[in-house]
């Protein structure tokens, strides 16, 4: 059985040998941080489980130690409140609500977001701390704030980073308001996805400073952002290549959701093939055209479904082997999508890293290609 040590240090391999640790200060962080004092317990996914059960995973049990050290993301609550510790029988259901992310993703992004010696940065969602810890690790206790909104997870997560001994200012609070104490920071870095970036952060990211997020919205689609602040309360920046997604932030989650009835409505031949949403990048600018709907379904049986309005869409096989689209309420929802996405194919449906985006007083707005190209305003 190997050790933490010798665990740590094949992750630390893996990682470089794989490309994603490209600086040696974060192979060493990654040498040096035992993420098992994080990890205490976990859950594991049961592969076929419709809908998803959970097997919690406890300490010192066989496997355990060897589950943190994979490459993989750990669920670590469901719905808010069950943890592993908290599941009386061998399986549990739920919508994880915590998580320590995979350490590759972790590691990229605290990469990507360019955080050098001296920099103070603001981590949005400490989670389970081990991302804080590797953060502390690399620039010091003294530059490294960090921000959860669960006092549970947040108080849980203090206890791991002081055993692994670092310090970094802890704050129990809603991140999306930033830090409480005002200050300005250099740099970012938010473990949780928005449907927006929140004013604050770009009034605390100081001009020339970064922010890295993940974007997501009421359909869980999901792109990284990689912004440089031009003056406060503005920003602009392009997303990145990485398919990266988050849990999303508690106060912008969708409300929860009523029974569905579908009901009848106008229908026509549709304009795209409704598989479409179900690639990566076609279910975000889906997204972006309707964001104030949310997507079920799959494959050529699409529904799309505004909460607000109560406004629907759905697709469904036609004659000749083709697609309709079903349409009520005062939001015609499929026609914006159809809009996006043809407006996507024809510049090539290339990948998220040709889109960008534009912060400003009058509001933020995801482009495609150019700031003068077609675009999507996000739901602030």
């Amino acid at each position: 059985m190997s050790t933490p040590v010798e665990l740590r240090a094949a992750l630390a391999d893996r990682l470089t040998k794989d490309g994603t640790l490209t600086e040696h200060a974060w192979e060493s962080a990654v040498r040096a941080v035992p993420r098992e004092l994080f990890v205490g317990t976990y859950f594991t996914p049961l592969a076929g489980s419709v809908p998803t059960s959970y097997r919690p995973v406890r300490k010192g049990e066989p496997g355990w130690l060897e589950g943190i050290y994979d490459d993989l993301t750990l669920v670590t609550q469901l719905d808010g409140r069950t943890g592993p510790e908290d599941t009386a029988g061998e399986t549990a259901t739920g919508v994880p609500s915590s998580s320590s992310t995979l350490p590759s993703v972790v590691l990229r992004m605290w990469q990507q977001l360019d955080a050098e010696a001296g920099h103070r940065v603001l981590e949005i969602g400490t989670g389970t701390g081990y991302s804080t810890a590797l953060g502390a690790h690399r620039l010091g206790d003294g530059n490294i704030t960090s921000i959860e909104y669960d006092p549970v997870i947040g108080a849980a997560a203090a206890a791991a980073i002081k055993a692994a001994e670092f310090s970094p200012r802890l704050i129990i609070g809603d991140g999306l308001r930033g830090d409480p104490g005002g200050g300005q920071y250099d740099r970012l870095i938010a473990t949780c996805s928005v449907r927006y970036i929140p004013l604050s952060w770009l009034h605390q990211v100081k001009p020339g400073g970064r922010i890295l997020v993940t974007l997501s919205g009421w359909s869980y689609a999901n792109a990284l952002a990689l912004l440089d602040v031009t003056a406060p309360g503005e920003a602009t920046g392009r997303f990145l290549a990485d398919p990266t997604s988050f849990m999303i932030a508690r106060p912008h989650d969708r409300p929860p959701r009523p029974t569905l009835d579908l009901l009848p409505g106008e229908e026509r031949p549709t304009l795209i093939d409704p598989t479409t949403l179900d690639s990566w990048t076609g279910g975000w600018v889906a997204q972006l055209a309707a964001p104030g709907a949310i997507r079920m379904g799959a494959g050529g049986q699409q529904i799309l479904w505004d909460l607000a309005t109560g406004s629907q869409a759905r697709t469904a096989l036609g004659p000749d082997n083709g697609w309709t689209v079903t349409q009520r309420g005062p939001v015609a929802l499929w026609d914006q999508v159809e809009r996006a996405v043809q407006s996507w194919q024809t510049a090539g449906e290339p990948h998220q890293d040709h889109f960008g985006i534009t912060v400003s007083a009058t509001g933020q707005r995801v482009w495609l290609g150019a700031e003068d190209g077609p675009s999507w305003n996000l739901p602030i």
